[in-house]
């Protein structure tokens, strides 16, 4: 495995985490702020303990299938996630749809856990850990999903793993040091280029699951990037020019 091959696997691994790692770190930092570090804690922890075990559980159960087919769902499962991701990056590099605000984000938790404190203040440790919990764990499946989608049928799950890993650790270890939601880290423009690394590495997975002989190999992929990046840049163009037609 040379560095060209695998940095594209690292490269979307570790904006992609970025990406979900900040989301999560968003909500359990809410339910510190309101209620305390332990449940949020408990929660993160037992996220993630249960991540370790579905990826524990899906090793094996990833050379058990054949190659192609294994290329072949991957690559439109993935190229259905990127494109939904690079669909609202577009709307919101356009306008159309407001931009994601880790500010309001954690504004908007706080609001919510607040609210439960009124009304179920017995039970707010356990749904304050519930929340932190759900947060890490659906953010954590996704980073899971893409890690696998970049790493498999390549021998680059530990490149991917590396790249997941690493945004994981830079995130929560910025998070423990200031304490806040990252807000002014660029997250819209990180999934405006996850969306086109995603979709790129569908198109690539497809056409190997199809048997499709690409020119260049591994360097077709770079090529799908560039031109799911012309014609994102082309409909934020042209959605702003519709919009302010009407």
């Amino acid at each position: 495995m040379t560095w060209t091959t695998a940095a594209p696997a690292v490269t979307t691994a570790f904006l992609s985490s970025l990406v979900e790692a900040i989301e999560a770190l968003t909500i359990v930092l809410a339910v510190a702020f309101v209620r305390g570090w332990r449940p949020a804690g408990m929660g993160a922890f037992a996220g993630l303990a249960l991540l370790v075990l579905i990826v524990v559980a899906l090793r094996p159960l990833l050379d058990r299938i054949p190659l192609h087919l294994l290329q072949l769902v991957i690559g439109v499962l993935l190229l259905l996630f990127g494109m939904r991701w690079l669909r609202k990056a577009i709307l919101r590099a356009a306008g159309t749809i407001p931009l994601h605000d880790e500010t309001i984000a954690f504004a908007n938790e706080t609001e919510v856990l607040r609210d439960q404190a009124r009304r179920h203040e017995a039970r707010l440790d356990w749904l304050a850990g519930l929340a932190s919990f759900k947060a890490v764990m659906l953010e954590g499946l996704e980073v899971v999903f893409i890690v696998i989608a970049v790493g498999a049928g390549r021998g680059l799950l530990g490149a991917a793993s590396l790249g997941a890993l690493a945004a994981c650790l830079v995130v929560v270890a910025v998070g423990f040091v200031v304490h806040r939601p990252l807000a002014r880290v660029p997250e819209n423009t990180l999934k405006f280029a996850v969306g086109v690394m995603l979709s790129a590495f569908g198109v690539f997975w497809v056409g190997e699951g199809l048997g499709v002989p690409w020119p260049g190999e591994d360097f077709a992929i770079p090529a799908f990037a560039a031109l799911f990046l012309i014609v994102a840049l082309s409909a934020v163009v042209l959605t702003r020019r519709v919009g302010a037609e009407i």
